[in-house]
């Protein structure tokens, strides 16, 4: 009688070096940029963001968002829609038309609740959504999420590269 097969590793270990939990990423190395017009959406955000250990930059609007993310890319962005000047769908459809910036995970946060205002967040290109007011557990997991794909990605993208170089380097004298 044929076994079933059976995974060597015990379960309690199985997904403990491959997958770390949220609560286990390393996030001092991330940098999570803010954009809201409003003073008092900015802070509380960055009092519910404090303990992250992240690297946490604002912006007042979308201009200033986007010279911001000129500057430097953040690993993430928690983006406002209703601002002066550009507005949340506009500066996410440009952070998500550029191959430089697109990889960059979006989170629409709005006081817009409506069906047609995430249907508008998903067009633009936003990888996520939360209404006002913001809950803090709610906002705090779903950052730890999109900033543990955003590094997996990274780690995945270096992986990559330097199996492009090592290729590069062993087939440079095969004729």
């Amino acid at each position: 009688m044929l076994q079933p097969l059976r995974d060597p590793t015990p379960p309690s270990t199985a997904n403990a070096e491959s997958a770390p939990s949220l609560d286990d990423l390393d996030l001092t190395k991330s940098r999570i940029l803010l954009i809201d017009d409003n003073e008092q959406n900015l802070e509380l955000l960055l009092a519910y963001l404090e303990d992250l250990g992240a690297t946490l930059a604002t912006a007042a609007d979308g201009i200033e968002a986007i010279d911001a993310i000129d500057a430097e890319a953040p690993d993430l962005i928690l983006l406002d829609v209703m601002m002066p000047r550009m507005s949340g769908f506009q500066v996410c459809a440009k952070i998500k038309g550029d191959p430089a910036t697109r990889d960059i995970p979006v989170v629409m946060v709005t006081a817009l609740n409506e069906v047609a205002d995430i249907e508008r967040a998903v067009e633009c290109g936003a990888d996520d959504f939360l209404t006002k007011p913001v809950h803090k557990l709610e906002l705090v997991t779903r950052v730890k999420s999109l900033l543990r794909v955003r590094l997996l990605k990274k780690q995945l993208d270096e992986t990559l590269k330097r199996v492009q170089r090592l290729g590069d380097n062993t087939g440079a004298g095969i004729d």
